[in-house]
């Protein structure tokens, strides 16, 4: 193994740090920038059929091209807080790079779609959409 003095060691220490906030930086630069969260109140919260359709419907949406990320959930039954809704009965987290990708989004003739086939099993939706500040 070759020796390398102290100085170079140091030098090489020093520059270390700046590569990983250089590294961050890079990704940070390509997270997307709109967060699109929508919660579902189902119509019949006891029906497991209802529920299932809507988180097929909900996942589908997936193939649209301007979806960065999808997360599609339930309730996750975690402690009971003040703080804490779990009313809803689904929920979607979608990422956009830019807020005329998520207006594509809403556009699209598969999210079209999912509205015509899926709305009769809601009640009430609520969406959130945020842009990174």
């Amino acid at each position: 193994m070759p020796r390398i003095s102290r100085r170079a060691f140091i030098a090489a220490a020093t520059l270390l740090p700046l590569g990983a906030i250089a590294s961050s930086m890079e990704i940070k630069k390509d997270k997307p920038k709109v967060v699109h969260h929508v919660f579902f109140w189902l119509k019949n919260p006891s029906s497991t059929a209802d529920r299932d359709k809507l988180l097929a419907g909900v996942k589908a949406l997936k193939e649209i091209e301007t979806i960065k990320m999808l997360h599609v959930g339930v309730p996750a039954g975690t402690e009971q807080r003040d703080v804490i809704d779990n009313s809803y009965h689904v929920s979607e987290l979608m990422f956009f790079d830019n807020v005329e990708d998520q207006k594509v989004y809403q556009d699209h003739p598969i999210h079209q779609q999912f509205i015509k086939e899926h709305s009769m099993l809601w009640e009430r939706v609520v969406v959130y959409d945020t842009i990174e500040s």
